[in-house]
């Protein structure tokens, strides 16, 4: 198939729900539009997620667009997620504005407030910037375009459609049930501007015959007036990195035999759940999330991950004597990781003098590591080149935290930054905290952790090849199962 030679209009992904494939399938278009010739760019004008990443300039974005600027082949950039919300309790969230800290927001403040427009415009400022820079923007929506509740102040799907006139595809979950209902019901609420909007409709997470979904197709087309372009089968042969939580249901929960047990604990408000998907795909390891002491003794590595509100999430893990737990293990030998806010947890105390995420100023930590933190409200983001430990290979990671953790005088780093900061604390060779996000993409450290567990020699992997390899298998994939002719037609002049 040739491809067109000019798009009149960006293209958006949105959804009948949450986690319904949106981020990938955005993704997959994002790769494919590279593969014929384009310069595609991804947008999400307002994300909520704790799954963050670092732009190379310091500002932070959501991970879905940080990996759709991967299949892109671009850096990314903080036009393309201009708002991000931090949940930091059911009821608050930080509030990220062009990759900085804008302030925390209780919910009813800022789904009624004025700031909406104001983040409105500053969206549409940021797509305006893109779109003169690349062709074609690629945008995702959030969660439901049928939240009549919410969309007075919609910022993120159908007000984001006509004001960009995209070419919009609805996407639909077949795995969850309930197709034709939810495909039906979000078109049918739609006001006649945004219903003109729906250019195609993608029935995704297929399991069995496809053929025996073409009455179903006939169906839905007749009932809405809008084509089925595709019906994408379920897959668990590309591995395409997750940005929504609900795919932490999806990951073990038990240790395994034959292999490197490697428990990551389950926080209620974890972040960057990201950092651990290269020791995922290590064939030498089992990786496991968890909360259960048992499962937790059975760990060859505990592994403490970020968290959004350290202080509470620390609060949960004494009540439900998680943490009593850990500190047991680690003073038995039992090698102990802590990154971010789990390096926080590790230390002696932890204070919160700024009440940056509550009312409580201070509270003991594990005591596994000779370090204190006091959380401060500037956010520290950046990327950065470091060497782990005393190897000479080049490391790279990303920091985002708001703390300054004070290390005893003697402690060893972990980590020294090229421009000669020591970061981190090592306690011994196998337990040690520090704040790098991304310290487990890197083969030197992965090898180092686990050296004392294994003999085996791991499969020669550049996890950044690794990705862009998934990122045309997924591109592929999308490819055999919509009418991309079609699909072509619709988005071209």
């Amino acid at each position: 198939m040739n491809s067109p030679k000019k798009i009149l209009y960006p293209i958006m992904f949105v959804g009948t729900g949450s986690d319904v494939g949106k981020s990938v399938i955005t993704a997959g278009f994002c790769r494919i539009f590279l593969q014929d010739g384009y310069k595609p760019a991804p947008f999400k004008s307002q994300n909520m997620s704790l799954n963050s990443f670092v732009t190379p300039e310091g500002g932070e974005i959501g991970r879905a667009q940080a990996v759709q600027a991967e299949a892109c082949r671009l850096d990314c950039h903080t036009d393309m997620n201009p708002v991000l919300l931090k949940p930091s309790s059911d009821k608050t969230s930080q509030v990220i504005l062009n990759g900085k800290v804008l302030g925390n927001y209780p919910a009813g403040n800022y789904f009624n407030g004025d700031l909406k427009s104001i983040l409105f415009n500053e969206a549409i400022n940021a797509f305006n910037r893109l779109a003169k820079k690349h062709h074609p923007v690629v945008i995702e929506g959030a969660g439901s375009i049928s939240e009549l509740n919410l969309k007075q102040n919609d910022i993120a799907n159908m007000r984001i459609a006509v004001a960009t006139k995209a070419s919009t595809f609805l996407i639909a979950d077949i795995e969850r049930g309930g197709v034709f209902a939810s495909v039906y019901g979000s078109v049918k609420l739609l006001e006649t501007r945004e219903r003109e909007r729906i250019k195609g409709i993608f029935i995704n997470k297929f399991r069995g015959d496809i053929a025996l979904f073409e009455k179903g197709k006939a169906i839905l087309e007749e009932l809405t007036g809008i084509p089925v372009l595709g019906v994408i089968p379920s897959f668990n042969h590309i591995h395409i990195e997750e940005e929504d939580s609900v795919s932490l249901e999806r990951k073990a929960t038990l240790a395994t035999d034959n292999k490197v047990n490697i428990v990551v604990v389950l926080l209620h408000r974890m972040s960057n759940f990201t950092d651990f998907e290269r020791l995922e795909q290590d064939e030498r390891v089992h990786l496991y999330y968890s909360n259960n002491k048992e499962e937790l003794r059975k760990a060859d590595i505990i592994i403490i991950p970020g968290s959004k509100n350290t202080i509470a999430d620390l609060i949960e893990l004494r009540r439900n004597g998680i943490a009593s737990e850990i500190s047991q293990l680690a003073r038995q030998g039992k090698p102990v990781i802590g990154i971010c806010g789990g390096y926080q947890m590790m230390g002696q105390r932890i204070e919160d003098p700024h009440q940056v995420e509550g009312e409580i100023e201070a509270i003991p930590g594990l005591n596994i590591l000779p370090v204190s933190t006091i959380l401060c409200e500037e956010k520290q983001t950046v990327q950065t080149n470091f060497h782990y430990k005393n190897y000479t290979s080049k490391c790279t990671g990303y920091e985002i935290h708001m703390g300054n953790t004070l290390i005893a005088e003697g402690c060893e780093p972990v980590n020294k930054t090229n421009n000669g900061i020591s970061e981190g604390c090592r306690l011994s060779e196998n337990t040690w905290g520090s704040y790098m996000h991304g310290i487990l993409d890197n083969r030197v450290v992965i090898e180092d952790i686990l050296k004392p567990f294994t003999n085996k020699t791991a499969t020669t992997i550049d996890y950044k090849e690794f990705k862009q390899k998934e990122y045309d298998k997924l591109a592929q994939h999308i490819r055999e199962n919509v009418d991309m002719e079609t699909f072509y037609k619709i988005i071209t002049a």
